[in-house]
């Protein structure tokens, strides 16, 4: 008889239990939640990690409401102001994109009463300035996070070993019976946007008519970018036919769901 020992690998260590913290705060129109897991959710780095996100919303806010008068948004619509935030021409560089990418389903260019055009990226913001909150979120090392500003939410992990993305499943409401929902989404690491006219009516504008659209149902766009999420539902929410048949070829790693 041959006897040997039999080599044993080392039970790998039990993955680390995550405790889970919430924040709300009302910005932007809108109110705002951001959850974290981590080991230790009252972490320091992680309460400043989300001071700074607030922050990030407040100072879009200011750059561009539509609603405080001193905007920058608003005094350069007016023609009160030259300079503003740098960020202005940063979105106006995205909305130019996003009008070439969805063949002008997208655009942030309407027209004034006497036919003045004038420059509205509404439909873009939100979903950029959540993007770019949630950045504040990624740097910070070993928790999962979860931000969301009424129909956008972005969803990450920062940098760590002791922490894998895990999968937020995030509730689509039926637009035609508030408090229900309708479908669910599995999502580790990227956004969420849905549009449609059920909460705010028919504030999304077809720039083929210039006439807000008004209809049952929403649409609702997952992928790796919040802000492209946010502007391929807006495109969809004016022609879901056409987005559904443009989306695979222009941006494949972005999926539709039309309620």
């Amino acid at each position: 008889m041959i006897t040997a020992e039999i080599p044993v690998a080392p039970a790998a260590p039990a993955p680390p239990v995550l405790a889970r913290r919430a924040w709300v705060e009302h910005v932007m129109g809108t109110a705002v939640s951001i959850h974290v897991r981590a080991v230790e959710p009252t972490r320091p780095d992680i309460e400043a990690a989300v001071r700074r996100a607030f922050a990030h919303l407040r100072r879009a806010d200011a750059v561009f409401s539509t609603w405080r008068a001193d905007s920058d948004l608003l005094r350069l619509q007016h023609g009160e102001v030259d300079d503003v935030h740098g960020w202005v021409a940063d979105v106006v560089e995205l909305c130019l994109e996003a009008e070439e990418r969805t063949d002008g389903l997208f655009s942030a260019w309407r027209s004034r009463e006497g036919g003045r055009p004038v420059f509205d990226p509404t439909g873009l913001v939100k979903g950029w300035a959540a993007a770019g909150a949630a950045e504040h979120l990624a740097v910070v090392p070993e928790i999962a996070y979860s931000l969301g500003a009424g129909g956008d939410v972005a969803v990450g992990v920062g940098p760590g070993p002791s922490v894998t993305a895990p999968t937020w499943r995030i509730g689509l409401e039926d637009p035609r019976t508030p408090g229900r929902v309708a479908d669910v989404v599995a999502v580790r690491r990227g956004g969420v946007a849905t549009s449609g006219a059920a909460a705010r009516g028919a504030h999304v504008v077809d720039p083929r008519t210039g006439r807000g659209v008004a209809r049952p149902g929403s649409c609702t766009v997952v992928g790796p970018d919040l802000t492209w999420a946010d502007v391929w539902a807006t495109a969809a929410w004016v022609d879901p036919e056409r987005v559904a048949r443009m989306l695979p070829e222009r941006d494949p790693e972005y999926s539709l769901i039309v309620l």
